[in-house]
């Protein structure tokens, strides 16, 4: 088959976790683990050795995020005030592990919705922020699950992995190398989070994506063309996660709360919306794109404030729900899979010829933007 070196989207998939979190079931457990720990340590709390817990509560995290509930691979012990992480049966070698067991079952939406057999595809790009091991990478235990015939490897860029993939797979195409890549994003976000942190507590939530990235001579004929993508990183101490293989150099500390996810809100908030939102339009204009003119954006959903100043920065007006849509109300922030999510629920209904936006932005930090337009 002649090939156009032209890479498009052909499909995504999605995978989503059957067990959900309210925030009522998330405070109840958060407030109960709060009480119990003022009471144990009540003394030294009256002696002002120990800092007393403040309770949550759904209005306060309503307010601080958008978040109303969010998906989880282990309801049960999340919720239980003397766990609050998940568990599982360590799985052995032989057994597909659980990240790719996700990661999987997004790939295989995506390659059943473009009609495509796992044959076809050239590589698996693991894309995501929570790795399950150092390696082997989960893209080639991926690669083999499916019965792919070519090569894999994993990237981690945290909350841009998506894009960042999606990048490296286009270029892909771009230069020959491959004609079929699938960018799979399997993100157990809950593994990572602590859930006894009254700040960050109700932010993660678990799921797993796929794009499938084509050259344009194979891609089914409803398919998008991808304008143009562009990715920055700025270096940044204000999302951080010290968690990794050299902590047992330090083993006092190896338990430590930096060991989990930990953020400035507010820093990260005031410098990554100027930057996001400049990074749009910069790119926009390189691709002759009116900014203004964008039918819909897909935008990382960590928080419903930061996209809402961001798409009215883009659109020169305050976005609605059909021009921003959002997912973070019910799927939490789902690190690099968020953008993708909202892409994969609310595209279908565009018109061909209708241009948009695929975003990511986070720790790093890290942005991607993907400009696409839906193919006639």
């Amino acid at each position: 088959m002649q090939t156009t070196h032209r890479p498009v989207i052909s499909a995504t998939g999605l995978f989503t976790p059957p067990e959900s979190i309210s925030n009522a079931e998330l405070v109840a457990s958060f407030n109960t683990y709060v009480e119990q720990h003022n009471t144990a340590h009540a003394e030294a709390i009256a002696a002002g050795e120990v800092a007393a817990l403040e309770p949550s509560s759904t209005e306060f995290i309503e307010k601080a995020s958008g978040i109303k509930a969010r998906h989880v691979m282990a309801k049960a012990p999340v919720l239980d005030p003397e766990v609050m992480a998940p568990r599982w049966d360590e799985r052995p070698d032989e057994d597909l592990s659980v990240l790719a067991e996700i990661g999987v079952a997004a790939a295989r939406d995506a390659l059943g919705r473009a009609g495509r057999d796992a044959a076809d595809v050239d590589a698996v790009l693991c894309a995501a922020s929570n790795m399950q091991r150092p390696y082997p990478a989960m893209a080639i235990e991926i690669q083999q699950a499916l019965g792919i015939d070519g090569f894999g490897f994993d990237m981690n860029v945290a909350c841009s992995s998506a894009t960042f993939g999606i990048q490296t797979a286009a270029d892909y195409i771009r230069a020959g190398n491959a004609r079929s890549v699938l960018v799979v994003s399997p993100e157990i976000t809950s593994g990572h989070l602590n859930w006894r942190d009254r700040d960050s507590h109700f932010i993660f939530g678990d799921v797993a994506t796929a794009v499938l990235v084509e050259d344009a001579a194979l891609a089914p004929a409803a398919h998008w063309d991808i304008l143009g993508t562009r990715l920055k990183t700025v270096f940044s101490n204000n999302i951080r996660n010290n968690f990794g293989f050299l902590n047992r150099a330090h083993p006092d500390s190896a338990d430590a709360p930096d060991k989990l996810f930990v953020q400035e809100g507010r820093k990260v908030f005031k410098e990554v919306v100027p930057m996001v939102a400049q990074m749009i339009v910069d790119e926009a204009d390189r691709l002759e794109i009116d900014p203004q003119g964008l039918r819909r954006l897909w935008l990382h959903q960590a928080n419903a404030g930061m996209n809402r100043l961001i798409a009215q920065r883009v659109l020169g007006h305050e976005a609605n729900e059909d021009e921003s849509p959002t997912v973070l109300d019910t799927y939490g922030n789902t690190s690099s899979a968020g953008s993708i999510i909202a892409f994969h629920l609310h595209s279908g209904d565009l018109a061909p010829g209708d241009t948009g936006l695929i975003c990511s932005f986070g720790a790093g930090y890290s942005a991607g933007t993907v400009f696409v337009r839906k193919a006639g």
